[in-house]
């Protein structure tokens, strides 16, 4: 299982939103099909097929938690990340 794999059950997991390292959620959501478009602190990533555009920022080097609930929201709706 890769680093990649770990994050993403991980994030499903939905018990450690506080503690989820920035980069590799954002090459998390690269891997499952996410553009990344960065303007300042503001990562932004949308995806063909779906609705939500996600903007990110880092809170010192991890995710916000509340950023982290609505990505697991988003991988859970479109069945993303097999």
């Amino acid at each position: 299982m890769g680093k990649s794999e770990k994050l993403l059950l991980k994030i499903l997991r939905g018990t450690s939103d506080n503690n989820i390292p920035f980069d590799q959620l954002c090459q998390l959501l690269k891997n499952i099909g996410f553009e990344e478009r960065i303007r300042g602190s503001h990562h932004i990533f949308t995806k063909e097929g779906t609705e939500e555009i996600l903007n990110i920022q880092p809170k010192d080097s991890k995710a916000k938690a509340y950023q982290v609930k609505q990505i697991r929201q988003v991988i859970l709706k479109y069945k993303l990340g097999d």
